[in-house]
């Protein structure tokens, strides 16, 4: 009688582990682009429980979402907040993003961003003042752009409207376009992490910019991490020279950067990720 106790209990709490692993789902939504919304495909990873959850939008870099970005949306998922991450090449016909090809105009990815908050106010699980957003590399402009001041007011310009509250806070790991930013301001939290070695999107950049932001009174922080690469988050990622990548820091912007796994830098980069939002999106 106990020994089947006990493989009662065993069973219980196996199902129980099972039934708090997050939850995912292929979603489509529309992109907020006025008059020609174009569909988008996203991945929802929701938390164990029934909500309603703080949410956050994952933004992937230029080779599109990938196993890391997935890893992260699990993550979240992990730590009670419904991760939503958006695919923007696949209903482009966009393969690699990386490599020199016709230009996305940047509305684009804005619109496609806007979209999936507006798609994530009309879910009933999800708490729509509590919505961050973080992107990676090419995804980490589009991040900062979300609570960048200048670049909602140009959105409003052109007729897209930005469900309120917006994006409370933002989290941009390597992002690119830091320069374009230099002179604007963001007008909500933003995280910036990058590593101090990237040869692909320059920290010196990411820093005057942060810099210039705070000067004016912005919430900004950097953190550079020494001898870290482009995607030192990539877990087993072995450090790699990839030649036919555009980057702007090389002669005539092409080609070729560095990438390599750093799990150090990746392991604080997720500590100080889970404090950002969890303070700023009211998760403890």
């Amino acid at each position: 009688m106990l020994r089947r106790a006990a493989v009662g209990v065993a069973a219980l709490l196996a199902g129980c582990a099972l039934a708090a692993e997050p939850r995912s789902t292929v979603v489509t939504l529309e992109n907020a682009t006025p008059g020609a919304p174009l569909r988008v495909v996203a991945h929802e990873t929701r938390p164990a429980g029934s909500g309603p959850w703080p949410a956050i939008v994952l933004l992937h870099g230029c080779h599109g979402v990938s196993g890391s970005t997935r890893a992260w949306a699990r993550w979240f998922g992990e730590r009670g907040f419904l991760a939503l991450v958006v695919n923007s090449w696949t209903p482009r016909g966009i393969r690699d993003g990386c490599v020199p090809g016709p230009e996305l105009p940047s509305t684009e990815r804005l619109d496609d961003a806007i979209g999936a908050l507006a798609w994530l106010h009309a879910r009933p699980y999800v708490d729509r003042e509590r919505v961050g957003v973080v992107g990676w590399s090419n995804g980490g402009v589009f991040a900062i752009s979300l609570v960048n001041g200048p670049s909602l007011q140009r959105a409003r310009a052109r007729g897209v409207t930005v469900p309120p509250p917006g994006f409370r806070a933002a989290v941009a790991l390597y992002p690119g376009g830091c320069f374009s930013l230099k002179h604007e301001q963001v007008v909500r939290p933003l995280l910036v992490l990058i590593g101090e070695a990237d040869d692909w999107t320059a920290a010196s950049e990411c820093a005057d910019m942060v810099a210039a932001m705070r000067g004016r009174g912005a919430d900004a922080t950097i953190v550079r991490y020494p001898g870290a690469f482009h995607y030192f988050d990539v877990e087993g990622q072995a450090p790699t020279w990839l030649p036919g990548v555009e980057n702007r820091n090389r002669p005539g912007g092409c080609c070729g950067a560095t990438v390599a796994y750093d799990a150090a830098a990746a392991a604080d980069a997720r500590r100080r990720v889970a404090e950002f939002f969890g303070y700023h999106l009211g998760v403890r």
